[in-house]
C-alpha cells in the first residue's frame, strides 16, 4: 500500500512539473504575442493621429500622396481610414496614394491613423546599408566655416552627432555657427545643416518626420529628428537635446528627403496633424496584436475570442478552482472542520454578490432562525425527506421576510439574502441541527464559525483583483492547481491543528 502511494506521489509529481512548465510557457506566449500583463485592468493607450490635407484645383488631374507610419516599427497601427470622395485610393508601406480627374471647388481630403505602442519593436530600425554619402557643394568660404564647425564640436560631449547637435544648441548661439544657418531658419533647415556637416565626416544620416504624440496637438508642421548611421546601424537623435534614441511619444511617418504630402494638380495645399488620446482595454487588443504576429489562429480558439458575457460568465469559472485549493488546505492540511466540504466555497461566492458584512450579518441571521426553527420541527419525528423539506420552504419563506423588511426599512442587509443559494443554505441549517443533536451544541457552534472563517478567508482571495485577472489571462494555471490538489490528496500526516492538539503528548514522551 506504502509502494503503491509514493507511486502515485511521483506520477502526480511529475504531472505537477510539467503543468507548471506548460503554465509557463503559456503566459510567456499571451505576453510576447497576445500583449497581456499581469496587473488588472491594463489600459492600452491608442493615439488617433489625422492629417487634413487641403488644396485649390488647379483644373488638371489630381494626384495625392501622403506619408503613413510604416506598419511593424515603433507602433503598431490598429486601423487606417481614408475620407476622400470620388478619389481612386491605394497604399505602399510609406505612402497613400489617390487619384481622381479634376476638380473645381477646394479639396479637403482626411487620412486618420489609429496606433498603439509597440514597446517590443522601439527603437530597433532596420540597419540597412544607406546609400552613397553625397557630399554637400559648398563655395570656398562656406567650405572652410564647416570645417571650422566640425573642429569646435569636438569639444562637446558625445559621439560625432551629438557634439555637432551641442554645438548649434550652446546659449548663447556661437557666431560662426549662427553664420552657416540660413536666415528665420527652421527646424527643417537645422537639420538640413547638420546633415551636411556629417556627410563631410563621411556620416550617412537622413531626415525622420513624425508626429510627437501630445493630446490635443494641432500643427501644420511634422516633428523632425535625424537619423544617423552609426556603428552599422541607423541611430536616432533630437535635434535640440542631442538625446539619442526614439522618444516614447514620437511616431515616424517619413523617413530621407521625400515630404509628407504631395499634390500635383493643385495649388495652396497644406497638411494640419491632429492627435488624440484615448484608452483602451489590453484584453480588446489581444486579438488584433495576435493577428499582427500570426497568432490570430491560435487566439481564435481561445476563451478570449468569446463574446463579451460569456467571457464575464467563465471569469467566475476560472477562479472556482483557487477557492477549491483554499478549502482542501483549510480542512486536510490545517484541519478545520467545516459545515459540508465545499460549503464555504459557495458562501464566499454568495458574499461577493452580496457585500462582505451586509451579506455575513444576513447569512448569519438566516442560519440562526433556521437553526432554532429546525430545532421545533425536530420534535414532530418527521422523516427526513420532508423535514429537509420543510426547511427549505422555511429559509425561502426567512429570504422573503427579510427582503420585504429590507425594501421597507432600506437595509441593504436584508436585500442581501435573496443572493444566498437556497438548498445550500437548508442544507447547513439541517447539518447543523443533525450534528447539535448528536454531538452538542459547542460542536455545532465550532463548525458554523468554522466554515464563516474559511468562507471570510476564501472571500478574500477570489475578491482580489489581481488574483482574478491572473486565474483569467492564464487560466492554465487551474491546471497546476489541479495536481496539487490532487498531491493534496495523498498527504497521510499529522494536520496542524492534530500537531496542535497533540502537543502536550510529545512533550511528556520527551
Amino acid at each position: 500500500m506504502l509502494h503503491k502511494l509514493k507511486s502515485v506521489r511521483i506520477l502526480l509529481s511529475i504531472g505537477l512539473l510539467l503543468s507548471i512548465i506548460i503554465t509557463a510557457y503559456s503566459a510567456y506566449y499571451k505576453i510576447k504575442y497576445w500583449g497581456f500583463n499581469l496587473t488588472p485592468k491594463q489600459k492600452t493607450a491608442v493615439w488617433t493621429v489625422e492629417a487634413h490635407v487641403s488644396f485649390t484645383p488647379t483644373g488638371e488631374n489630381i494626384k495625392v500622396s501622403i506619408a503613413r507610419p510604416s506598419p511593424s516599427k515603433e507602433f503598431k497601427v490598429l486601423n487606417e481610414d481614408v475620407l476622400a470622395k470620388n478619389y481612386d485610393i491605394s497604399e505602399t508601406n510609406e505612402r497613400i496614394l489617390l487619384s481622381s480627374p479634376a476638380h473645381r471647388k477646394r479639396q479637403n481630403i482626411y487620412y486618420r491613423v489609429l496606433l498603439y505602442d509597440n514597446i517590443e519593436g522601439r527603437g530597433k530600425t532596420p540597419a540597412e546599408e544607406p546609400d552613397k554619402i553625397i557630399q554637400p557643394i559648398l563655395d570656398e568660404q562656406s567650405l572652410n566655416v564647416a570645417n571650422q564647425i566640425l573642429e569646435m564640436s569636438e569639444t562637446q560631449k558625445g559621439d560625432t552627432v551629438q557634439k555637432i547637435i551641442h554645438l548649434f544648441n550652446q546659449t548663447p548661439p556661437d557666431e560662426t555657427v549662427q553664420s552657416f544657418m540660413p536666415e528665420r531658419s527652421s527646424d527643417k533647415d537645422t537639420a538640413e545643416v547638420i546633415i551636411n556637416l556629417l556627410a563631410l565626416k563621411n556620416i550617412s544620416a537622413r531626415m525622420v518626420r513624425g508626429i510627437k504624440l501630445l493630446e490635443e496637438k494641432k500643427t501644420f508642421v511634422p516633428d523632425i529628428m535625424i537619423e544617423a548611421y552609426m556603428d552599422k546601424m541607423w541611430k536616432i537623435y533630437d535635434i535640440y537635446s542631442g538625446k539619442k534614441g526614439l522618444p516614447d511619444d514620437f511616431v515616424i511617418f517619413q523617413r530621407g528627403g521625400q515630404s509628407m504630402f504631395d499634390v500635383t494638380g493643385g495649388q495652396n495645399s497644406s497638411i494640419k496633424y491632429s492627435v488624440m488620446k484615448s484608452l483602451r482595454s489590453s484584453f480588446n487588443l489581444a486579438g488584433h496584436r495576435a493577428k499582427l504576429a500570426n497568432q490570430s489562429e491560435n487566439f481564435g480558439y481561445s476563451i478570449y475570442s468569446l463574446p463579451l458575457n460569456q467571457q464575464n460568465a467563465i471569469k467566475w469559472l476560472m477562479i472556482f478552482p483557487l477557492a477549491i485549493l483554499v478549502v482542501v488546505i483549510m480542512r486536510n492540511v490545517i484541519g478545520i472542520s467545516t459545515m459540508g466540504t465545499f460549503t464555504p466555497m459557495l458562501i464566499a461566492m454568495s458574499l461577493v454578490e452580496t457585500g462582505f458584512w451586509s451579506g455575513l450579518i444576513c447569512f448569519s441571521l438566516i442560519i440562526g432562525i433556521g437553526v432554532i426553527i429546525r430545532a421545533a420541527l425536530s420534535k414532530l419525528n418527521l422523516l427526513l425527506v420532508p423535514r429537509i423539506s420543510a426547511v427549505v420552504i422555511l429559509v425561502i419563506l426567512i429570504i422573503q421576510i427579510l427582503a420585504v423588511i429590507g425594501y421597507n426599512w432600506d437595509w441593504s442587509i436584508a436585500s442581501s439574502a435573496l443572493f444566498f443559494p437556497i438548498i445550500i443554505t437548508a442544507w447547513i441549517i439541517e447539518r447543523a441541527s443533525i450534528t447539535w443533536e448528536e454531538e452538542g451544541s459547542i460542536n455545532a457552534i465550532k463548525q458554523i464559525i468554522y466554515s464563516i472563517l474559511v468562507a471570510i478567508v476564501t472571500y478574500f482571495v477570489i475578491v482580489n483583483d489581481y488574483i482574478r485577472h491572473i486565474m483569467f489571462a492564464f487560466n492554465e494555471l487551474n491546471l497546476v492547481i489541479l495536481f496539487i490538489v490532487m498531491l493534496l490528496g495523498t498527504y497521510t500526516g499529522y494536520r496542524f491543528t492534530e500537531l496542535m492538539r497533540f502537543a502536550s503528548l510529545a512533550q511528556k514522551e520527551k
